[in-house]
């Protein structure tokens, strides 16, 4: 959608009301977003209270209740992974010491390039926590499927990956859930970690986290970029993105929710000059197509130009529409989900959506040594018998 069509339609929605919200919530009320919208991909629209078939590419438009899917709470006698937790230092990182805003420099724009933001900085040590997922019946020493997150730990993944894998939906894998260093957006840590377009995340996950993982938890990781998955909601997403994209001989399967695909990027780099943008303005469709498998959604009430930088480049929803127009354009293996009644990285969307999401991201992932793959053919299921 362009941006004029879209302040008409802001307009059209009562600026009184967002008035009332920000008084009440503190943060403006965001536009509803119509999936039907001109300009938007063709999607089909779902039964409400039903997730996309896992066995079908395309897009898809979910009604607006979103009721839990029943692997949250596995049956009793479903076996349990184990969980194991450690920290990590900024002083011990040799790619992020870390780094936070200085006070009152955020949402500076800057005069010449109305693009970019002038943000200052200072050092500032963080400690992370790292949570790891082992499948039930793990034995030590084997190298497994490896499914990394961001913003962690994600502890609503832990019974869904129980549930899958007793299912045989998804291959048993290791769950790595990073914490991230603090803050958010231009010049925080976690907007360094997360926003930076390049494979510097990537690199840090490979060299310093998953070692120090395989120290603390007893547990190793396959080779095989087939058998490695990346996920993640706003930046935690685009992160996922970049680490299969900048390092598809690692990943090769991504998931996310409300992708922060938008111009947030800090330090300016003329690489990428308009951030996680790119991956749609330029990046998809001009690159030789790579071994990729996504999973991507994004709410009808999700962000849309949250700062004061007005560069047509920070409405989340436009910014997912355009990823899944370029991506199927270019042949990639892609599931889009728009989320009717859903904000920015909607709890109830993904817990309605997370099982079907992983057992669509795992299809076609065969073991070494397993004559079967993983991912049932399946239908379009309710997400809720209770």
């Amino acid at each position: 959608m362009k941006i004029k069509a879209l302040i008409g339609s802001l307009l059209s929605l009562g600026l009184a009301a967002a008035g009332l919200a920000v008084a009440q919530a503190g943060r403006p009320q965001m536009p509803v977003r119509d999936p039907h919208t001109p300009g938007f991909v063709h999607a089909i629209e779902l039964p409400d209270g039903t997730v996309p078939p896992v066995n079908r590419n395309g897009n898809f438009i979910l009604g607006p209740t979103h009721p839990a899917a029943p692997e949250l709470h596995p049956a009793s006698d479903v076996p349990r992974g184990s969980v194991c937790e450690f920290t990590m230092r900024s002083a011990d990182s040799k790619l992020y010491p870390g780094v936070a805003q200085d006070p009152g420099t955020f949402n500076r724009i800057d005069p010449q390039h109305p693009d970019r933001m002038l943000v200052t900085t200072h050092p500032a040590p963080y400690v992370r926590t790292v949570t790891v997922y082992r499948p039930a019946g793990y034995q030590a020493g084997v190298a497994a499927p490896l499914l990394v997150g961001a913003d962690g730990p994600d502890r609503m993944l832990f019974p869904i990956l129980d549930a899958l894998i007793a299912e045989g939906k998804i291959p048993a894998l290791v769950f790595v859930s990073i914490g991230n260093g603090g803050g958010d957006a231009q010049g925080s840590e976690r907007g360094l970690e997360y926003d930076t377009m390049s494979g510097r995340y990537a690199e840090f996950v490979q060299q310093e986290v998953l070692p120090a993982a395989a120290s603390h938890c007893d547990v190793r990781f396959t080779r095989n970029p087939e058998g490695r998955a990346t996920m993640g909601g706003s930046s935690g997403g685009s992160a996922a993105l970049a680490m299969a994209w900048f390092h598809p001989e690692w990943y090769r399967r991504v998931l996310t929710y409300s992708g922060t695909y938008v111009n947030q990027q800090w330090p300016w780099n003329p690489d990428s000059p308009h951030g996680a943008w790119e991956f749609h303005e330029h990046w998809i469709a001009a690159a030789p197509k790579k071994p990729l498998r996504l999973w991507l959604e994004v709410g009808d009430r999700d962000l849309y130009n949250p700062n004061a930088m007005h560069d047509g480049m920070h409405d989340w929803v436009e910014a997912n529409e355009r990823m899944a127009r370029v991506l199927a354009a270019k042949g990639y293996a892609c599931q889009f989900v728009f989320a009717r009644n859903a904000g920015h990285v909607d709890r109830s969307v993904r817990e309605q959506t997370l099982p079907e999401a992983l057992t669509w991201l795992w299809r076609g992932y065969k073991a070494a040594g397993s004559s079967t793959a993983t991912g049932g053919m399946g239908s379009m299921r309710p997400s809720s018998t209770r």
